[in-house]
């Protein structure tokens, strides 16, 4: 990397109910999370954010379900790229060029990171969220969840940057076309997060350092952009009463949130006395 190193820095590749991938840097650490696109998919979307594929430097899985891992063994052997994972997940997909398994509740190091994997309430075999903090900065991701329980609340404090699920609207659930099998499994505990959801959790988590919030894994048929953003937009209202202006938005499956720097980004906020 030219110049000044990013202390952190993060984009969304995709995310929904199709195809799942973050990318996240702080130093000289570059990883993603999940890989739901196709390995050229992921070399494009990082090369349109002037970041070289080739500079990823490993793979944190958060479970087995194929909108997290359809590139994955591919990327992981063309790049000979390690994917960190639970035993139980790792034994879900085989094929990859290297595991190491890691455990939820114990902290692991990657380069200049340290990485906090937290369980979460979701129909995989043992699924976790990341909590991931570098240069002085804290990222947490949590998605594919159906409830938020104490365990995620706590993992969730103090994010300076955070991609949070936000599934579906309950009104546009009930309405749309699902099996009512679907249904009951996306609005079960251990399913998917709707937007009132999401609002509470975000709403319970904000502080004057969170700098920005993706929604994530926004379904295509029971929810849109803005519905999700509206709901995240009234759980920040008392957090921006207050003059703190984070930054909201939504990933996509078609395209890549920009690449957010954490620090400029929190330099930039607008802060009432």
């Amino acid at each position: 990397m030219d110049g000044m190193v990013p202390r952190m820095r993060f984009s969304v590749l995709a995310s929904g109910s199709a195809a799942n991938s973050t990318f996240l840097e702080a130093g000289d650490t570059r990883l993603l999370i999940d890989c739901g696109l196709s390995a050229r998919q992921v070399g494009l979307r990082l090369h349109g954010l002037g970041i070289d594929i080739k500079t990823v430097q490993g793979i944190l899985l958060t479970h087995e379900h194929s909108d997290h891992i359809a590139g994955l063994r591919v990327l992981s052997n063309r790049m000979r790229l390690p994917v960190y994972t639970t035993e139980e997940t790792a034994a879900q997909v085989d094929g990859l060029f290297a595991v190491e398994h890691i455990h939820p509740g114990k902290n692991f190091s990657l380069g200049d990171l340290t990485i906090h994997p937290f369980r979460i309430p979701h129909d995989a075999v043992n699924p976790v969220g990341f909590a991931i903090e570098g240069g002085g900065f804290r990222f947490v991701q949590a998605t594919d969840l159906g409830k938020v329980t104490p365990n995620v609340e706590f993992a969730l404090r103090g994010a300076n940057a955070l991609v949070l699920e936000s599934n579906h609207d309950l009104e546009l659930l009930r309405s749309c076309d699902y099996p009512w099998s679907l249904k009951q499994r996306i609005a079960s505990a251990h399913g998917h997060l709707s937007n009132d959801a999401m609002a509470e959790a975000l709403g319970g988590c904000a502080h004057s350092e969170l700098s920005v919030v993706v929604l994530g894994h926004l379904s295509e048929n029971s929810n849109t952009p803005s519905h999700a953003i509206a709901a995240g937009t009234r759980a920040l209202a008392d957090h921006r009463s207050r003059g703190y202006t984070a930054t909201l938005t939504s990933g996509s499956v078609y395209a890549a949130t920009p690449l957010f720097c954490v620090e400029q980004m929190l330099e930039g906020m607008a802060v009432g006395e």
